[in-house]
């Protein structure tokens, strides 16, 4: 059975950090893609960040680039975000997801694996 459980929400004022975390288990977690996505009250989810099952090659949305960094650690069977300076319109509940294919970057269709959530709010 494959879970994937975040961790590490929580609610912080702006310009604070949190790190996410979302341990894998029930599959090669270290052959599958592995991105975050967050989605916000009446929004559509959207990608956030992506690194590559080596952990040799990630990507990220505009909005968050410099100041969130996603990373893996296979040994562990664990995907990070580390998410600094960070603002208002950052508030969703974040996704981590799993993707056997290689090249999936933004495309949630594309993912196949998803984990429930986890709440960030961040206080102005």
């Amino acid at each position: 059975q494959v879970l994937l459980v975040e961790s590490g929400g929580g609610l912080v004022q702006a310009g604070g950090s949190l790190r996410l975390s979302c341990a894998a288990s029930g599959y090669f977690f270290s052959r599958y893609g592995m991105g975050w996505f967050r989605q916000a009250p009446g929004k559509e989810r959207e990608f956030v960040a992506r690194v590559s099952w080596t952990g040799g090659s990630t990507s990220y949305v505009d909005s968050v680039k410099g100041r969130f960094t996603i990373s893996r650690d296979n040994a562990k069977n664990t995907v990070y975000l580390q998410m600094n300076s960070l603002k208002p319109e950052d508030t969703a509940v974040y996704y981590c997801a799993a993707a056997a294919r290689r090249g999936v970057v933004s495309d949630p269709r594309e993912y196949d694996y998803w984990g429930q959530g986890t709440q960030v709010t961040v206080s102005s």
